[in-house]
């Protein structure tokens, strides 16, 4: 028994008809007239006395038009519960972003504020996770985009910088070109899936050649990094986005800005041939909104 078969029999019990009925639900009176049957097939009693004239209810009918109307109501009320929930951002959302806690973490701290009803499931990880066979609703990712069954929006654009403190540059000099990273303390960032050190991206101009870089020290987190740099340790590389309060405050400094100037992007993805739930759209736009990243 369905909601369907309810709604045509109250239809009928309200008109005493069922061309009328029919009419009014955009089926035949054949059509509706089988319903009946089979639902009163189903509840094994006569619901209509018919005749050629008019349609009445049995006693039987009338005792289960008071039971019908309940459960349609029944029925109306949960639609309109789920409708309610479909319209609010809320519920679990998985979303895999960079090994970068900063500036995302406070980002993401002002969303959960503003969308209390969303439960944020976080993965730090700078692998490249397949979003749809993981389950992910959404990934935060650097570089070209290859795959077509994701859409994407732009976060905008950054680079990487070379940092270090003031202190450091006083105490070994300042560094005019790459040949110089020789003879400094340079503070390296291990991947953590291949266990390589990652590259420096510094493209020399004629006649300066890019040094084997010394290894000074060794990180596997951006945060690791970004300290060791404070205290004037060495050089780090980092994406410009990353530092960026430091290097306001001055607390760091960068170095062959011109050799390091090399533009990546960064866009927000999530499964295509979906319908974007409230607690996604929510996700989009304010992420896209409150990106530290130049759109330009």
């Amino acid at each position: 028994m369905d909601s369907i078969s309810i709604g045509i029999f109250v239809q009928v019990a309200d008109t005493r008809s069922f061309v009328v009925a029919g009419r009014a639900l955009g089926i035949s009176a054949s059509g509706v007239g089988k319903s009946i049957s089979r639902l009163e097939q189903r509840l094994g009693v006569r619901l209509f006395h018919r005749s050629t004239r008019s349609v009445t209810l049995t006693v039987e009918g009338e005792i289960f038009l008071e039971h019908g109307r309940k459960i349609l109501a029944g029925f109306q009320a949960a639609e309109a519960d789920l409708s309610n929930s479909l319209a609010i951002a809320q519920g679990r959302l998985r979303v895999s972003l960079p090994l970068i806690s900063e500036p995302f973490v406070s980002i993401l701290a002002d969303f959960q504020l503003r969308f209390p009803l969303i439960e944020l499931d976080l993965d730090f990880d700078n692998r490249i996770v397949d979003v749809i066979e993981e389950g992910y609703d959404a990934v935060i990712r650097s570089g070209e985009l290859v795959d077509s069954r994701l859409n994407a929006r732009y976060l905008g654009r950054f680079h990487s910088v070379l940092v270090g403190a003031p202190e450091y540059f006083s105490l070994h000099g300042t560094p005019t070109c790459p040949g110089d990273l020789a003879s400094h303390a340079c503070i390296h960032f291990r991947l953590p899936h291949t266990g390589k050190l990652q590259s420096w991206d510094i493209h020399a101009e004629s006649g300066d050649g890019v040094p084997d870089l010394p290894v000074k020290l060794i990180c596997n987190t951006n945060e690791a990094r970004v300290g060791f740099a404070l205290k004037g340790v060495g050089i780090a590389y980092m994406s410009d986005f990353t530092v960026r309060d430091a290097i306001a405050d001055g607390t760091l400094v960068t170095v062959l800005d011109r050799y390091t100037n090399k533009p990546d992007t960064l866009h927000l993805l999530w499964p295509s041939g979906r319908n974007i739930t409230p607690k996604l759209r929510a996700f989009i736009d304010f992420m896209s909104e409150h990106s530290p990243l130049d759109k330009q």
